[in-house]
């Protein structure tokens, strides 16, 4: 086995290269925070970023897919608690819950960023006219998948029993990520409290009925 050292070359344009890839996602993400999802132009972010267009394009080749990058971060935190309550067994419900309020929080505190990654996944789905496909790697649904939390909690929860087994796990988390992304566009200075009770009251609605029914007209917070 070669145990040289890497050719300082290699070495110093592995390390160019992630530099450059970190500033362009600093870059992207101000850009699409402040601009939008349409007003923003990868040229316009490699000028920020202190690098040519051609080499933004070489380090993401779509708008798309620079914005699955710049939204990735967030998804993986929560993908990590969703695994880490499952590993734990913890009860279901309340790993949906603050499952849920953490969604809604990230919704809020990034509104323009979710904004304009709910813009690109309309967008993406639209060009394409079909569901993700895990090959795909310009999608952003694929790139930053905001629903496996959910998914993944789902799944445990019906094979557990602590839910119930229909609809399917795939079906109902893209549901209900889908109003959080509806409503990270047309009601932006929603509080995080409002939308996670109906996303909580949508998923319990088909998952834990009599959760919802022993809840109405009594306005607690839920778990």
């Amino acid at each position: 086995m070669d145990e040289r050292p890497a050719d300082p070359r290699v070495r110093a344009a592995r390390t160019k290269r992630i530099r450059t890839r970190a500033a362009l996602i600093a870059a992207a993400d101000s850009a699409f925070s402040r601009r939008g999802w349409a007003a923003t132009r990868i040229e316009d972010i490699a000028d920020a970023a202190g690098v040519s267009p051609a080499t933004a394009y070489n380090h993401f080749p779509t708008k798309h897919a620079l914005l699955g990058a710049v939204y990735e971060p967030h998804v993986r935190g929560l993908v990590h608690q969703a695994e880490q309550d499952i590993a734990a067994g913890r009860p279901v419900v309340d790993a949906l819950v603050d499952q849920v309020n953490a969604l809604a929080r990230l919704s809020w505190y990034h509104r323009g960023l979710t904004a304009s990654f709910t813009a690109a996944v309309f967008d993406y789905t639209i060009r394409t006219g079909k569901a993700p496909d895990p090959d795909d790697e310009a999608d952003p649904r694929i790139l930053a998948p905001l629903n496996v939390p959910l998914l993944l909690l789902v799944q445990h929860g019906q094979a557990t029993g602590e839910l119930r087994s229909h609809p399917p796990a795939n079906e109902i988390s893209g549901i209900v990520v889908n109003l959080l992304l509806v409503r990270s566009i047309n009601r932006k200075e929603e509080p995080p409290a409002v939308i996670a009770d109906l996303m909580l009251t949508l998923l319990f609605g088909a998952l834990r009925p009599e959760l919802v029914v022993a809840r109405d007209g009594d306005g607690s917070v839920w778990g």
